[in-house]
């Protein structure tokens, strides 16, 4: 099925007809460019082998479509034989490449930072791959068909765009390949409109692999190559994310809003595209990706409170013993969501499960967190006694058997059971944690995993012997679990469109609010005007491009054939679409006795008749009002004659722009009379 799009994809939004839509320099181009797709770093690598995995899937998924088409068709039982035999080889075969790629999925340490300090990975997405397009002929064909234009003047234009989405398929990790995915989205909303009419396609396919499974999908929707951009937008967040150094604040901070706009990203994708043939693309899996994302951010939140917190302030411990919780609280969401049904045959076993080794490791660090505020901290005094008390009694989801609270926080003895039991309970989600990573073999394989699993077990191993005394011969208590709070909110932080700037690469075929696919217009034509004794006998209004307004009967304009509703595209053969109404003016005044050769289109409705303004009459003695010019958003009164009424006018117009030529004609508001 065709994606449906709730929106233009937010370039429409911000753009329109101009927006952050620029002057087009002359013989420029995009300047961006995509990594070396030689260059051999760990993650060009990583991206190589997925290339080679996806092309490998589409061979096997081909040749399992041509075996299964061919035991429905055939009634010979030996070839059915022959067939079953030949599709338990091919599905053995993609059983295997799949195992590959998910393992491929799992190589999350080759996108970590590379610093020397111990943290948890955090999990990346690789990006969508796609094949390359040749879009010369079928553009050119088009430009010739629909605009009346010679297609060959348009192949630097072409090849401009096929360069720029080449470039896109290998964006660096930065926020240059940010830039060049975005530019690339944005140029998309310009080539939507110039070339898919509403009621025909371009003819050309747009190739794309899942991210996770390697299945290829293609569609001839153009919304289809605009949600697999957005999608990579997204993984490439997660990529900076990841690489970030969290042990400082400034490479933490950073990570956050990476994986807040990756959140948005993804979040912006599911909610404006709909029907997607691929499963990355899906709305269960774009709602998972966007839990993990935030799971993640709270975890940097997390991080950044260890890093500016006080070591024995009271206080202070129970902040990140309930930001961990916190973070335990969003991982056993994005758990239980990875293990629906729907989902959980598409996610990779790996994610799955360090998704559920963060979990139980957080829940271990916020009871060990809570054991350090309970041992660790001076006792309380009796002044700090009523505000200690209002945070602990906060603190528990449940209130702690034994002792009240108010006792328990004076009496250091208390405090020591109390926090005995909050280690045990660190110890036994550490070891559980240890556990579930152990059952998953790649997981087995990332020796930074393993360390910070082991580092904070041994932790909190050394702090319960540290305060376990020999003559402790009552029952450590079940300790209550840690209510979840956080002084700082995810943000889901929507893809802002408009930053990079963009021109549209085929500008010189005109204005896009005239010349556009879903418009229609009779073929360019050219008109030799003379002007007599009372001008040319023409009204223009508005520019870029400059609007034939009304034509006087029986005038020069109206013999050479020129119609109200024409739009003028050349003045002796100069090019005039993107020209204001002053520079026109100038060259119709240029012209000597020998007159001038206009080019002008004229817009079909799409019953094939003239676009022509319904609500404008004919100019008379009286006056009359036009029309208000959608595409060149003005409004203005036209009289040929009537002084009394161009008088009346004048009032209005003082605020609008008007201008005076040494040409016999007259000027009402923004319109020109010749």
């Amino acid at each position: 099925m065709v994606p449906a799009e709730g929106s233009p994809g937010g370039a429409g939004d911000a753009a329109g007809d101009g927006g952050f839509l620029l002057p087009r320099p002359p013989e420029s181009g995009s300047v961006r460019k995509g990594c070396d797709p030689f260059a051999q770093t760990q993650r060009s690598k990583l991206q190589h082998r997925r290339a080679r995995i996806n092309q490998q899937i589409n061979k096997e998924m081909r040749m399992r479509a041509g075996a299964e088409n061919l035991f429905k068709a055939t009634s010979n039982h030996k070839v059915k034989e022959t067939v079953a035999l030949e599709l338990s080889y091919v599905n053995s075969n993609l059983q295997l490449l799949k195992e590959e790629l998910e393992e491929l999925n799992s190589c999350v340490d080759v996108y970590q930072n590379d610093s020397e300090s111990i943290s948890v990975p955090m999990i990346p997405l690789g990006l969508k791959e796609t094949k390359e397009m040749d879009l010369m002929a079928p553009l050119k064909d088009l430009i010739c068909e629909h605009y009346g234009e010679d297609g060959i003047s348009f192949e630097k234009e072409i090849k401009e765009l096929m360069e720029l989405r080449q470039a896109m398929r290998t964006p660096s990790r930065n926020e240059a390949g940010l830039e060049l995915l975005m530019e690339y989205y944005n140029q998309l909303y310009f080539l939507d409109n110039r070339f898919f009419p509403p009621n025909k396609n371009l003819g050309v396919f747009f190739h794309w692999y899942d991210s996770l499974t390697g299945v290829p999908s293609h569609q001839r929707a153009l919304a289809f190559e605009k949600g697999s951009v957005l999608f990579n937008i997204g993984a490439l967040h997660t990529q900076i994310g990841a690489r970030q150094d969290r042990t400082t604040l400034q490479g933490v901070d950073r990570a956050i809003d990476a994986f807040q706009k990756a959140a948005g990203a993804f979040n912006y994708l599911k909610e404006n595209f709909s029907n997607a043939p691929s499963l990355d693309m899906s709305t269960a899996s774009l709602n998972m990706l966007v839990r993990l994302m935030i799971a993640q951010v709270q975890e940097c939140v997390f991080e950044k409170v260890t890093l500016t917190s006080a070591q024995n302030d009271f206080f202070t411990q129970l902040q990140i013993a309930q930001e961990a919780a916190r973070v335990e609280e969003v991982y056993s969401l994005v758990h239980q969501t990875m293990t629906q049904a729907h989902v959980k045959d598409y996610v990779p076993f790996s994610w799955a499960t360090m998704v559920h080794v963060k979990s139980e490791h957080f829940k271990a660090l916020s009871h060990y967190y809570a054991a350090v505020a309970l041992c660790d901290c001076p006792s309380v005094s009796d002044a700090d006694l009523p505000e200690h008390e209002k945070a602990f009694v906060q603190f528990h989801v449940t209130v702690p058997e034994g002792p009240s609270l108010h006792l328990v926080l004076q009496d250091q003895e208390e405090r020591r059971k109390l926090g005995k039991a909050h280690l045990k309970k660190a110890i036994m989600r550490h070891e559980e944690a240890m556990r579930i990573h152990s059952l998953c073999k790649i997981l087995r394989k990332m020796d930074i995993l393993q360390e910070v699993l082991s580092f904070t077990h041994k932790h909190s191993l050394s702090k319960y012997s540290e305060i376990d005394h020999e003559e402790d011969f009552f029952e450590t208590g079940d300790a209550p679990d840690i209510h979840p709070k956080t002084n700082q909110r995810p943000e889901i932080k929507s893809p802002n469109f408009s930053q990079v700037k963009v021109t549209d690469i085929f500008h010189r075929l005109g204005p896009l609010s005239v010349f556009s696919a879903k418009n229609k217009w009779h073929p360019a034509r050219r008109v030799h005007l003379a002007r007599g004794e009372n001008g040319f006998g023409l009204t223009l209004r508005g520019d870029s491009p400059v609007l034939i307004a009304g034509v006087i009967p029986g005038g020069c304009a109206s013999e050479a054939g020129l119609k109200e509703g024409d739009y003028i595209v050349s003045v002796n053969s100069e090019d005039c679409k993107w020209s204001k109404h002053a520079e026109v003016v100038q060259l119709m005044k240029s012209v000597g006795e020998e007159g001038v050769d206009i080019g002008v289109v004229t817009l079909q409705s799409s019953d094939g008749q003239n676009v022509v303004d319904r609500r404008s009459v004919a100019m008379s003695s009286g006056g009359a009002l036009l029309k208000n010019n959608k595409e060149n958003n003005r409004k203005s009164l036209m009289n040929s004659k009537s002084a009394s009424t161009l008088l009346a006018w004048s009032k209005k117009s003082k605020r609008s722009k008007s201008s005076t030529y040494s040409l016999p004609f007259t000027t009402a508001g923004d319109e020109s009379m010749y």
